[in-house]
């Protein structure tokens, strides 16, 4: 399921942001709030909020489908079979 912005009164590209400085770094949706507003967007924090609620899980999910599993081995060269060395 990808992530989808349709109704959502904002872009796409106003709304990621957002929810990437609200979930990344220690922010709360007035600092947001405020970042927004420095760039020419005016967005209230409690809209911040509800996009927090509803996307997060969203992209969280779309990011660990694409991810590449961490089970798959490196090849050792201690396992690998050398012959003796003679001297």
């Amino acid at each position: 399921m990808a992530v989808s912005f349709k109704g959502a009164h904002f872009p796409q590209e106003i709304i990621l942001p957002c929810v990437r400085w609200y979930v990344a770094y220690p922010l709360s949706t007035r600092h947001s709030e405020e970042l927004m507003l420095e760039r020419g967007v005016h967005v209230d924090h409690a809209t911040v909020n509800r996009w927090v609620i509803k996307y997060s899980p969203q992209l969280e999910e779309a990011f660990h489908r694409r991810k590449r599993p961490v089970w798959v081995s490196w090849p050792n060269p201690a396992n690998t079979s050398l012959p003796p060395v003679v001297t």
